[in-house]
Parts: C-alpha cells; sequence; structure tokens
C-alpha cells in the first residue's frame, strides 16, 4: 500500500523512546523533567470544576461555525485580562491550537506553499505544515544574553511562495517574548508582501522574569494580517479539555476576508462541541486558581534551577522571559543522545535533549518546570552532578 508522504515513511521509536519504554516496562520509577501534562504534576484542581460541562442547553445544537458568540465573549474578556483588545467577532473558536494552525494552513497557503517558522522552537510544527501540505521553513532566533530573532535569517528565508510566518509569544523551549522592535520589524517585512503573522501564545500567561524591553502585541496592529492563537491546554492547565481560539486583526479589508473563509473552513468541520463552549466562561473564571499554581510552580522551579546552577560553573541555565520550559547549556562530553540515554539507564531521569528542538549546536538540556518541585530538584542534581568536576 502506498501512502500519502505528508506522513513521514519511517514511524519507529528513537532510541531514547525504546530505553523509556523498557525501563517503564521493567517497573522503573522514572524522574520525568520531560512532563508537559498539568494534571499529572500535582496542581490541585477543584473537584467539581467540570461541572459546568453538565449545562442542558448542551443537549440542543445549534451550531455556529465561528463558535457560539457567549463564549467568544468570554475569550475577547480573557484577552483583556491581558490587556489586549478584541471584539468577539474577531475571534474564532477551535477544538484545538494544533487545528487552529491547520485552519490557518488551509486559509492561507496552496500546496506546497510555505510558512516559516522560528529555530529552536516545538518540533509539532513540522507535522502541521506537512500534514497540509505546506512547507516550514526556517529562520533562526540568536542569544546574546537574551534570545532575539535573527532577522536577516527571516530574510534569507523568504520566497515568492511564503504566506506566513510563526512566532511563539513565549517561545517553547527558549522561554522569550517577541520585543515590540522584533515584531515591528517582521511587520514592515510582512505586511507590504501579503505574509500574514500568526502569534501562538498558549503561553504567554507564564511570565518568568520581568520584561527587559517592550514587548510586542500582534492585536494591536493594523499594518499586517495577524491571527493571536490561545487555548484552555495551558491558560488554565486543562488540555483535556478541548477549546481553543484565533484572535484575527489587522486592516478591515484583511480582518473580513480572513474572517469570512475561517467562517467556511470552521463550517465544514464544526469541531468544537456544544458543551464545552457552553462551559467555557465558568471554567475560565474558576480556572484562575489552577493558572496561579502553575505561575508559583514554574517560577519556584526555575529559580531553583538557578540556583543550583550556580554552584556547577560549567553549566548554565539560558535566561527565560515566560513559558514552562528551562534551557541548560551543559559541556559536550559525548553526543546529547548519549547524555540522554546515560540519564536514564544511570539515573532513571528523563530529560529532552536539545536536538529535539533543532538547537544549531550540542549540548543543550530542556527541562521542563511543570513537575513537583522535589522532582524537578532531584532530577537536577542528578544532571548537574554529571558535571561537577567539569570547568567551564
Amino acid at each position: 500500500m502506498t501512502f500519502s508522504t505528508r506522513v513521514p515513511p519511517t514511524l519507529q521509536p528513537n532510541a531514547v523512546s525504546r530505553a523509556v519504554a523498557a525501563l517503564r516496562a521493567a517497573g522503573t520509577s522514572l524522574i520525568d523533567l520531560t512532563e508537559s501534562n498539568p494534571t499529572r504534576a500535582g496542581i490541585l484542581y477543584p473537584p467539581d470544576l467540570l461541572s459546568s460541562l453538565s449545562d442542558a442547553r448542551g443537549l440542543s445544537y445549534r451550531p455556529d461555525p465561528l463558535g457560539l458568540m457567549e463564549t467568544r465573549t468570554a475569550v475577547a474578556t480573557d484577552f483583556a485580562r491581558r490587556a489586549i483588545t478584541l471584539r468577539p467577532e474577531q475571534i474564532a473558536l477551535t477544538a484545538s491550537t494544533s487545528e487552529a494552525y491547520s485552519l490557518l494552513f488551509k486559509v492561507l497557503c496552496d500546496p506546497g506553499d510555505e510558512v516559516l517558522v522560528p529555530q529552536p522552537s516545538y518540533p509539532l510544527f513540522e507535522h502541521l505544515t506537512r500534514l497540509d501540505g505546506v512547507s516550514s521553513v526556517p529562520y533562526l532566533l540568536e542569544y546574546h544574553g537574551r534570545w532575539s530573532i535573527d532577522l536577516p535569517s527571516v530574510q534569507r528565508a523568504l520566497t515568492p511562495r511564503t504566506r506566513a510566518l510563526l512566532v511563539v509569544n513565549p517561545n517553547n523551549p527558549t522561554g522569550h517574548f517577541v520585543s515590540a522592535a522584533d515584531l515591528d520589524a517582521l511587520a514592515a517585512v510582512c505586511g507590504p508582501r501579503g505574509i500574514a503573522v500568526i502569534s501562538d501564545e498558549v503561553f504567554a500567561d507564564y511570565e518568568l522574569a520581568p520584561a527587559s524591553e517592550p514587548r510586542g502585541v500582534l492585536a494591536y496592529r493594523d499594518d499586517v494580517l495577524g491571527f493571536t492563537l490561545g487555548g484552555l491546554s495551558k491558560s488554565i492547565g486543562l488540555p483535556q479539555v478541548k477549546l481553543g481560539w484565533i484572535g484575527v486583526s489587522g486592516s478591515r479589508s484583511d480582518v473580513r476576508g480572513a474572517l469570512e473563509r475561517l467562517e467556511l473552513a470552521c463550517d465544514t468541520y464544526l469541531s468544537v462541541s456544544t458543551p464545552v463552549q457552553l462551559a467555557a466562561p465558568e471554567l475560565m473564571r474558576r480556572g484562575a486558581d489552577v493558572r496561579r499554581q502553575i505561575q508559583q510552580r514554574v517560577r519556584r522551579n526555575l529559580a531553583s534551577c538557578v540556583d543550583a546552577a550556580s554552584s556547577s560553573p560549567a553549566c548554565t541555565v539560558l535566561h527565560a522571559e515566560g513559558g514552562w520550559y528551562a534551557v541548560l547549556r551543559v559541556p559536550t562530553l559525548m553526543a546529547e543522545e548519549e547524555l540522554m540515554l546515560r540519564l536514564l539507564q544511570e539515573d532513571a531521569v528523563l530529560a529532552h535533549a536539545g536536538y529535539f528542538f533543532d538547537f544549531p549546536r550540542e549540548s543543550y538540556l530542556v527541562l521542563s518546570l511543570l513537575p513537583r518541585e522535589e522532582t524537578f530538584a532531584a532530577g537536577l542534581t542528578c544532571i548537574l552532578d554529571r558535571f561537577r568536576d567539569v570547568h567551564a
């Protein structure tokens, strides 16, 4: 049978995945510093948090392609909580942020068109673009005490087939917010060329450090067509409650054209359930306590990471402004994959290697800040102990 080339030809697990599976099958308890699921991280959820899903109005089905207006109003209110002004009419609901990307690729791109994506960043982009017949083309992020966009690399990546540029704000895993200056430069490049900017802001609630310079807000601009993404998965720690959204900004004509096309695409799938839309306003209100717990957890773990690494001169925690991750630069004593395997087999510690996120060189470890504090500290100690006798 011949399958589509949109799916990779080989789907075999890599060496690290095989090692994890073998250890778990043998009953080994791992210190998992890749954990990204807040429902498995000891966060306390009100037992009745999901009670609003039982709203009796959910027994009736009257779909609206862009989503129920009361839910879009609640999302607009949530944007306002972050000092972003969008009208409910500028918002489309989706079942997830991944679906939001897919819908936008359908609206913006023809098969073979290109989308610029940051590097290093989350590896899901390669799969999302490929599944929609679109090519992902990297532009670079650079680190000089803080992360920023390498603007010349954006210029080099542009072709006549470029249809959109993606930013993750804050980026996963580097944790930097897009600065106002970088966003100005991107708008100057993209706006006149008719290239849309997509800003994934699922981690925007999780600030780790005060802004060192003004941050860019895509939704305020009318000089470029912009799409701002969010969802309940990160904003209130409910990945199992499938609701995401797209906020559309830009000139009136661009916003109108984008929303008309999004409405058709959303109407084709109608993937967002009525119960979750009805529950969303109450979930957003009550989920604020869950968000506060996650905020406190990731900040405390980052602080302990910086403190612990300070006693290991060969290791450096890169500056992060937001998100759920810390990037630890370590000496290159072996290939990153070999380091991962040794951590697993000798210390039962699981962490991400930098190559997973397309870091340009070795060696980096990416650590989730979501685990319980004692779990995080234990895993970090195992990692740092490997480099105690290495001089910077």
